[in-house]
C-alpha cells in the first residue's frame, strides 16, 4: 500500500512531468515556426518522453493501491528568445525536475517506502542523463557562437542521447 505522503508528492509529480511535456511541445512548435525543423524534432521528442515518464507515475500510483490524479496544466510561453536561452531554459527545468525526484527519494527513505525508492531510481539515473544531454547541445551551441546554427539544426538528432 502507497503511504498517503508518498502518493501526495508522486500525484505532485505527475502534474511537473505533464507541464514538461507540454513545455517542450510549445518549445517545439516555436522552433518549428522558426525553421528549425531539426531542434524541433529534437524537442517534439522530449514532449513525448515526459509524456511517458508522466504515464509512469500514474501507473505506479494507480498499481501501489493509490489514487493517480491528473491535474489541469499551465499554459507554458509561447515565445522563445533564440536557441541558445532556449536550450538554458531547457537545462535550467531538468535541474528543477531532479531536485523534484530528489525530493521524492529523501520522502520515500524517511517514510521507509522501499518499493518507491526502488522505483524512482530509474528517475535518477534518467535525470542524470538528460542534464547530461542537454549540456553536451549547450555546449555545442557556445562553440558555435551565434552562427552556423544551420549545420546545428540539421545535425541535432545526432546529439540526442550524446550525454547518455
Amino acid at each position: 500500500m502507497l503511504p498517503k505522503k508518498i502518493e501526495k508528492i508522486l500525484n505532485e509529480q505527475i502534474q511537473k512531468e505533464g507541464y514538461s511535456s507540454n513545455l517542450y511541445l510549445a518549445m517545439a512548435s516555436w522552433a518549428d515556426t522558426e525553421g528549425y525543423a531539426g531542434i524541433s524534432q529534437w524537442l517534439f521528442a522530449q514532449a513525448q518522453e515526459e509524456l511517458e515518464h508522466m504515464m509512469k507515475f500514474v501507473h505506479f500510483i494507480n498499481e501501489r493501491g493509490g489514487h493517480a490524479i491528473i491535474p489541469a496544466f499551465e499554459q507554458p510561453p509561447v515565445k522563445f528568445d533564440g536557441i541558445k536561452k532556449l536550450f538554458n531554459q531547457v537545462l535550467e527545468h531538468e535541474q528543477y525536475i531532479t531536485s523534484c525526484i530528489n525530493d521524492i527519494v529523501a520522502l520515500a527513505i524517511k517514510e521507509n517506502d522501499f518499493a518507491t525508492h526502488n522505483w524512482i531510481q530509474w528517475f535518477v539515473t534518467e535525470q542524470i542523463e538528460e542534464e547530461s544531454s542537454v549540456q553536451t547541445i549547450i555546449d555545442k551551441l557556445n562553440l558555435l557562437g551565434d552562427k552556423n546554427l544551420y549545420l546545428f539544426d540539421r545535425d541535432i538528432m545526432s546529439l540526442r542521447g550524446a550525454g547518455k
